[in-house]
C-alpha cells in the first residue's frame, strides 16, 4: 500500500509543488505515496465560503473557525495520524518522522491566519507539529517539509537501503563531514584518514567529528546525547520522546 497523503489546505495549488520533483517525484510517478489535497473552503456553508472570523476578546487578524475545519477534518479522518502545522506544535524530530513513515500514511492541517479556533483541538485527537521556531504565513510550507523527510525514508525511494543510517539526527548526533573529487581544491585537501582505505580509521575520524561538530553547533543536541549515552533516566526519557 502508498504511503497515503491528505493535505487539507486554503491553498491546494501547492501540492505536490515541490514534491513533485527529484526523489519524491519519481516516488510519487512509481505509486509509493500518494498526493490528495483537500480545500478547506468547500466545507463552508454560507454563500460567501467564510471560513475564518475576527478574534474572541478583539485583536488583529482572523482565525479559523472550528465548525468549518471540523467538518473537512471529519469527511477524510481514517486511521492515519492527523497532524496540525502550527508554530505552538510540538518541534519534529526524526524519530518522529521515522515513525510516521512507517505508517500507512499522515492527514495534515495547514493552518493560516492567526491560527484556529482552540476548541478544534480540544474536539478531534489533533497532533500538533513545529519545524521551528519561527512563523510561516502558513502550514503548507511546514507540511512540505514533513512529507519530503517522511517520503525520503519509504522503500525503494533513497538509492540504498542504508542511505539514511549515518545522517545527522539519526542517532542523536549531526552528521559527520563529507568530501569528494578533486582531492586538492583551492589549497585544501581531503583529510588524509579518508584516502587511506583504513576502513577502521575511517569510522574512529566519522565518529569524533560527528560528536565534536554536534557539541560545538548543537550543545543541545550533545547534552541530550551524553545523557542518554551514560544512561541518565532524564536523558534517557528526553531520547525517547523526541
Amino acid at each position: 500500500m502508498p504511503f497515503a497523503t491528505t493535505i487539507l489546505t486554503l491553498y491546494p495549488e501547492m501540492f505536490p509543488g515541490p514534491l513533485g520533483s527529484s526523489l519524491a517525484g519519481r516516488a510519487l510517478n512509481e505509486g509509493r505515496w500518494t498526493c490528495d489535497p483537500v480545500q478547506i473552503r468547500d466545507f463552508a456553508t454560507d454563500k460567501h465560503r467564510s471560513v475564518d472570523d475576527t478574534p474572541a476578546g478583539g485583536g488583529a487578524g482572523m482565525v479559523l473557525r472550528a465548525d468549518v475545519v471540523a467538518a473537512a477534518i471529519d469527511a477524510v479522518a481514517d486511521e492515519r495520524p492527523l497532524l496540525a502545522m502550527t508554530p505552538r506544535g510540538r518541534p519534529l524530530t526524526q524519530a518522529r518522522v521515522r515513525a510516521l513513515a512507517a505508517g500507512p500514511g499522515v492527514v495534515i492541517l495547514c493552518g493560516r491566519f492567526e491560527g484556529f479556533d482552540e476548541r478544534l483541538f480540544e474536539a478531534r485527537e489533533i497532533e500538533e507539529v513545529s519545524i521551528g521556531d519561527y512563523v510561516l504565513s502558513g502550514g503548507e510550507m511546514g507540511a512540505l517539509v514533513l512529507l519530503d523527510a517522511c517520503i525520503r525514508l519509504l522503500p525503494g525511494v533513497m538509492g540504498a537501503p542504508s542511505s539514511g543510517d549515518e545522517e545527522s539526527f539519526e542517532s542523536g548526533l549531526l552528521e559527520y563531514p563529507h568530501y569528494t573529487r578533486p582531492a586538492e581544491w583551492e589549497g585544501r585537501t581531503i583529510p588524509e584518514v579518508l584516502r587511506s582505505g583504513d576502513h577502521a580509521r575511517i569510522a574512529a575520524w566519522r565518529k569524533a567529528k560527528a560528536e565534536t561538530d554536534t557539541r560545538l553547533r548543537r550543545p543541545d543536541l550533545w547534552e541530550r546525547h551524553e545523557d542518554a549515552r551514560v544512561g541518565s533516566p532524564s536523558g534517557a526519557r528526553r531520547m525517547k520522546d523526541e
